[in-house]
């Protein structure tokens, strides 16, 4: 048995997996920002897991950021307090049991190799949409982190034109795809222009709502996001022609906004013409990932499994 982490910007996902990527239990808690504190919660979430079930064989993280080798995370994607920090050291020392760790979107990309609607491929892309855009990029194979392990930071890239001070990343897919970071964030600066007083949203599903009630700038918001999220695609596929890409996160189990975004995806690719000439001949389908929220958690722990199972055979 082993126990998954899916750590992200608002939310941590756990739960105990067996050897096949099955989950037996989950659950969730907020996301603690303070690393202390956070660390203390996951050691007492395992503690309580080896209680229930006989033997603990791992812990699997998945997490945002820029992840090395080591477990050292260069970044942390939100989180800024867990920049800089090892999770992996730490939690091995708390727990005395192996961890592995991987980047959220990498961990994702795995799942979807190991149990997924990626079994069988060896060149695809699999994007999570949150509080920002991870992505994992597997090519003959293989997961590609780059020279540093932050391959498929695709949300930092630019789809707009500059501003003409300030932080570039304002015009990021990022601040314009990402389902928090980028259809919330941009509803939020909106509705700040209207209504200095305004509460702010940070759950894409209420401004879903306001858009169904009718609310002009909800319908507005989520128009623009639809066009930003399509491009972003249109320009993956272009750099990487993949068989598939896949997306995860909360929104992509939602039948109603995968439907509105694959017409969005086809209006735009027919305004390309190169993209529209080769549609349907080389370009690879937009989908939902098979695992959803569970495919960070499940990624996560096919590393430790592999991990364990390697050091059983040596």
């Amino acid at each position: 048995m082993y126990i998954g982490f899916d750590i992200g910007g608002t939310t941590v996902k756990y739960g105990v997996l067996d050897e096949a990527g099955n989950i037996l239990e989950k659950n969730a808690m907020p996301t603690n920002y303070d690393l202390a504190a956070f660390l203390n919660e996951l050691h007492e979430i395992v503690k309580d897991a080896q209680k229930r079930y006989s033997v603990i064989d791992g812990i699997g993280i998945s997490a945002p950021g820029i992840i090395q080798k080591d477990g050292y995370m260069l970044t942390a994607g939100a989180i800024k307090p867990f920049y800089g920090a090892n999770l992996k050291v730490e939690l091995e020392r708390l727990t005395g049991l192996g961890v592995s760790i991987e980047n959220d979107a990498n961990a994702a990309a795995i799942a979807e190799r190991w149990i997924g609607n990626a079994q069988g491929m060896d060149n695809y892309l699999c994007l999570v949409l949150g509080t920002g855009i991870g992505g994992g990029i597997v090519i003959n194979g293989e997961v590609f982190r780059g020279a540093h392990g932050m391959a498929g930071e695709f949300g930092w890239s630019i789809i707009d034109r500059l501003p003409e001070t300030g932080d570039i990343e304002e015009v990021s897919w990022n601040k314009r795809a990402a389902t928090v970071g980028g259809l919330c964030y941009q509803y939020n600066l909106a509705q700040k222009q209207v209504d200095a007083a305004a509460e702010a949203i940070w759950d894409a599903r209420e401004i879903f709502r306001r858009e169904a009630a009718g609310e002009a700038l909800a319908i507005q918001i989520v128009d623009q996001f639809l066009t930003d999220l399509s491009i972003g695609m249109l320009n993956l596929i272009s750099c990487f022609d993949p068989e598939v890409i896949l997306f995860g996160g909360g929104i992509s189990s939602n039948e109603e906004f995968n439907a509105r975004f694959q017409v969005r995806l086809n209006e735009i690719m027919d305004r390309h013409e190169s993209i529209h000439y080769l549609k349907n001949k080389t370009i690879a389908p937009v989908l939902p990932a098979k695992l959803q929220n569970d495919a960070g958690m499940i990624g996560a722990v096919y590393q430790i499994h592999r991990q364990v199972t390697t050091q059983q055979l040596v």
